[in-house]
């Protein structure tokens, strides 16, 4: 099993959140998240004075998925999120050793 965390443009999320439900994904969490990377903030002016912006605003996805879905899933939030400019963001991906359904007790992929 795998955990698939993406960080993405605010206004991607929408069609990252369908192209997953289209492929069969049940369940996944929204997290709004600030950073930067390599474009290093912006400047935007308030009040006719200028000022640098560091922390991006952008949506963390995350999904926790089988490892049999897991090229399908990132190629689908690749696809999704892409823009083309810079900032569009990176997909990390961690081994889940363990899953449980608090409700039920089930384990494992069952849980997923």
């Amino acid at each position: 099993m795998k955990m698939v965390s993406a960080v993405i443009k605010h206004f991607r999320l929408d069609n990252v959140r369908k192209a997953l439900t289209d492929i069969g994904v049940e369940g996944m969490t929204i997290i709004e998240v600030k950073g930067f990377g390599r474009q290093k903030g912006h400047m935007e002016v308030y009040r006719g004075v200028e000022y640098e912006v560091r922390f991006l605003p952008k949506i963390k996805i995350e999904v926790a998925v089988s490892d049999d879905k897991l090229d399908k899933v990132v190629d689908v939030i690749q696809e999704a999120a892409r823009t083309g400019e810079i900032g569009d963001g990176k997909i990390f991906i961690y081994n889940l050793q363990d899953v449980v359904r608090i409700r039920t007790g089930e384990r494992g992929e069952e849980a997923i």
